[in-house]
């Protein structure tokens, strides 16, 4: 009798679990829908990056999300280059990349406010491949390829 009122408690709340699909959020989603394609998004707190890409270009794109406005970022997007992975803190101050530029794979941390690229050299050197910022933008997560592996390192920022 107990594992019968269980069984039936269990699919009752399986059931409640299985109401509305999921939607998109309406106004933001549309505008982000304009941009183009778009994949690898990151959140950060009021702040969304993606890469978008339209006519063969990808680019790094970022929106304040209170506002529902793009923000532009200086220096960062290269027509040489192909952005892979982004990540932005929780301010919107700091985003880090992953992107291929003269058939290399680099890692690069841009300040906002400065406006300025950093390249961020590995060691021991590796690929890097998708990235992932702490929400206060001083610790970063990177996938990485070395000798044929796939590892994670964490790097503190200064």
């Amino acid at each position: 009798m107990k594992q019968a009122l269980t069984s039936a408690a269990l699919l009752l709340l399986l059931a409640g679990c299985g109401g509305t699909p999921l939607q998109p959020m309406g106004g933001l989603n549309e505008q982000l829908q304009r941009a183009g394609n778009g994949r690898a998004p990151s959140l950060g707190l009021g702040w969304l990056a993606w890469i978008s890409g339209r006519a063969g270009r990808e680019q790094v794109q970022l929106v304040e999300l209170s506002r529902g406005a793009p923000v532009p970022l200086p220096g960062l997007n290269r027509p040489d280059a192909q952005p892979l992975s982004v990540s932005v803190d929780g301010r919107g101050e700091r985003l880090a990349l992953v992107r291929q530029l003269d058939g290399r794979t680099e890692l690069v941390l841009y300040r906002r406010s400065l406006q300025t690229l950093q390249p961020l050299p590995m060691e021991p050197p590796g690929v890097p491949r998708q990235v992932q910022l702490s929400a206060n933008g001083r610790l970063l997560a990177v996938q990485v390829s070395r000798g044929g592996l796939w590892q994670v390192d964490l790097i503190e920022l200064p």
